[in-house]
């Protein structure tokens, strides 16, 4: 079987990078990454992290490779989260010791100085390192941080003690089964099913219910004011101006008492770098970085497509009725949203009465394509589906590109109650089990070429 070299080029984009693991003066592991080459940066987005899974989000993943485009990019997992050696609780190191990790990094990673990129809770550890290591920071820069969380007589843009306390109850009750602050932090975000579903598990395998209590008791009472006279190094602090999660009177505040920082607010109320407009973040860092900024190409990776479309819809809600057929569809987006979290589907929007789903798998695309189907049938609706696996380029939220037309034109080939898919993800899926029928060649409209199309069989 042989690809297209594009095909071939495209296989492992969005693939995590290999794990290391550097050893500490007191023996325990810490798992990183290097990816990209360039000035080293050090990048610390939260402060529970997974390694592996931080790729596996698109949004996440596509801020990764654009912090690589630029920089030679590690990651690290603290101790105590994700894949670095567990710790004892309910007594943590301290910010000290999480300094320590990152030396330990840079001396694995051979690198004798970084650049650190932080935010949220994970900028603590980067304030307090740039201070105790000067000669290992070439630079500091902070994104939706604070030196401190509580409020106080001096520092009224902390939470009140209510809401931190309110806040923590919610973690140690919700931790793991449902994404603890995701709509404060990220309401766009949060809307996304997929993502909710995605967000859980990453919560869930970065930090136990124990270790999470136990860092976000420490978080709360952290007081990084004092140091930030002591640091030196050349800082940019950047922050949305809607920010709640982390309000941009903390991001003021650093800047004002970090020597000669650079401050620069930016529109929006996403928290995660990763939404909203990330490319306007990133520019900023990159230009902060490097002395000169780029807007990078279309952020292009291999996914497998999924049309899906109600068959004969309009009649349908005319012989049922407005009220009976809104409430079919109600319960065909609670089953559909359901599906592609058990097959690691992503929704990128409704199409009328289907939707468009991108996977990294052809095969759970498939099987999640037939779940759908099958599920359906029970309230009655017929589906057909299409399927194709190929690169499209993300734009934000929404993806476009050939393999987006080919899989729309597949869909609309379909018949009722049948999964279309392309001869590319027959060959991708050999050896699953799947089975085809072959449906012969077929023109796709304003597709170039002749187009091999195969059913799945029931």
């Amino acid at each position: 079987m042989t690809f297209p070299s594009d095909v071939l080029r495209s296989i492992h984009v969005g693939a995590a990078p290999m794990i290391r693991y550097a050893k500490t003066s007191d023996d325990l592991h810490i798992a990183y990454q290097v990816v990209g080459d360039g000035p080293a940066l050090v990048y610390m987005p939260h402060w529970a992290t997974h390694l592996e899974l931080l790729w596996e989000e698109p949004s996440s993943a596509r801020v990764l490779r654009r912090l690589a485009s630029f920089a030679r990019l590690i990651l690290f997992d603290k101790r105590g989260v994700g894949l670095s050696d567990p710790v004892p609780v309910p007594v943590l190191p301290t910010l000290e010791t999480w300094c320590d990790d990152v030396l330990a990094v840079l001396e694995a990673s051979r690198t004798e100085a970084a650049a650190l990129v932080a935010s949220d809770a994970g900028s603590f550890v980067a304030q307090l390192f740039a201070a105790l290591h000067p000669s290992r920071t070439s630079a500091l820069v902070l994104y939706g941080s604070a030196a401190r969380l509580r409020r106080a007589d001096d520092y009224p843009a902390g939470l009140p003690h209510h809401v931190v306390d309110a806040f923590l109850d919610v973690v140690e009750q919700s931790w793991g089964t449902e994404p603890v602050g995701l709509d404060v932090s990220d309401p766009s975000a949060a809307r996304d099913e997929s993502f909710r579903a995605w967000q859980t598990s990453y919560q869930r395998q970065s930090a136990s219910p124990g270790t999470i209590m136990a860092m976000m008791r420490m978080v709360v009472e952290i007081d990084l004011r004092p140091i930030l006279p002591s640091i030196s190094t050349p800082t940019l602090v950047v922050h949305r101006s809607g920010d709640r999660w982390y309000p941009i009177a903390h991001g003021r505040y650093l800047a004002e008492h970090i020597p000669n920082a650079e401050f620069v607010e930016l529109e929006g109320s996403e928290h995660d770098i990763a939404f909203g407009d990330s490319q306007a973040v990133i520019l900023r860092i990159e230009e902060f970085l490097t002395g000169a900024s780029h807007v990078p190409e279309l952020d292009r990776i291999l996914v497998t497509v999924l049309f899906t479309d109600i068959v004969a819809s309009t009649s349908e809600a005319s012989r049922l009725g407005d009220r009976t057929w809104h409430g079919l569809l109600d319960q065909h987006d609670a089953l559909v949203q359901r599906q592609l979290g058990r097959y690691r589907g992503r929704m990128i929007k409704a199409t009328g009465d289907g939707l468009l789903a991108i996977f990294d798998g052809p095969a759970r695309a498939v099987r999640c394509a037939a779940a759908i189907r099958d599920a359906l049938r029970g309230f009655g609706l017929d589906v057909r589906a299409g399927l194709h696996t190929g690169e499209v380029e993300m734009r934000d939220q929404d993806v476009t590109g050939l393999a987006v037309n080919i899989a729309q034109r597949v869909s609309s080939s379909a018949a009722a109650s049948e999964i279309l898919v392309s001869r590319t993800v027959v060959d991708l899926v050999a050896g699953s089990g799947i089975e085809f029928d072959a449906r012969g060649e077929r023109q796709l409209r304003g597709v170039p070429g002749v187009w091999q199309l195969y059913s799945v069989r029931a």
